[in-house]
């Protein structure tokens, strides 16, 4: 009978393992008294704030190094949040290391979906008498049952347009000397996500999706 028990529970484990899906990124964050309140736990606010983090922080790995994009005629495009959904799971604790991570992401004309998590990294090695929740590890070798957030994050791309600053628009009317003047702007406009941006996350999602 204890075979038969053995076998069933492994069978399980196996299926529950197969059935992971490898996060498209992970970033470690170490969790600071500056990120908490008096008792120790963060606020719930910073989990949006960890989350943006590996946001940037993947952007960065695809040769993006900041969420301002340089047009062609010199205009500026960037990304402002406009809608975020948020299910708070479990508590987060000053001094945890924490596993933030992206699951999916789903690019729209103008707006970027993101799906992401906030894990809590448990021993790599659990003894074989641990809960099976707690003893299967998913493709990223860390242990399941762990979640303490997740989020639908939408970001859309926006445009400054700036208005151009000539020399004479630089000078005191009265003087004649330059005057600090603070350069004026359009209001901002959404656009389409740009084309490299637009390449390098659909080649990140097809990796994702072939290496399952």
């Amino acid at each position: 009978m204890s075979i038969i028990i053995s076998t069933t529970t492994s069978t399980k484990k196996a299926a529950i393992a197969k059935t992971a899906t490898k996060p498209l990124f992970a970033v470690d964050y170490h969790v600071y008294i500056n990120h908490t309140d008096a008792g120790g736990i963060v606020y719930h606010a910073n989990h949006l704030v960890f989350f943006e983090n590996c946001r940037r922080d993947w952007f960065t790995t695809l040769g993006l190094n900041t969420y301002f994009l340089q047009a062609d005629n010199g205009q500026i495009q960037h990304f402002v949040v406009s809608q975020a959904e948020l299910k708070y799971q479990k508590a987060i604790f000053l001094d945890e290391e924490i596993s933030v991570r992206i699951d999916k992401v789903e690019l729209k004309p103008a707006s970027i979906i993101f799906y992401q998590s906030i894990h809590r990294h448990l021993p790599e090695r659990l003894d074989s008498n641990d809960n099976l929740d707690n003893n299967v590890s998913n493709a990223n070798n860390k242990p399941a049952g762990t979640l303490l957030s997740n989020a639908k994050i939408v970001i859309a791309c926006v445009q400054n347009q700036t208005k151009p600053t000539t020399e004479a628009d630089l000078r005191d009317s009265n003087t004649g000397n330059k005057a600090a003047t603070v350069p004026s702007a359009a209001p901002i406009r959404p656009i389409r996500v740009p084309k490299q941006l637009h390449d390098s996350i659909q080649q990140a999602i097809s990796q994702q999706t072939t290496g399952q």
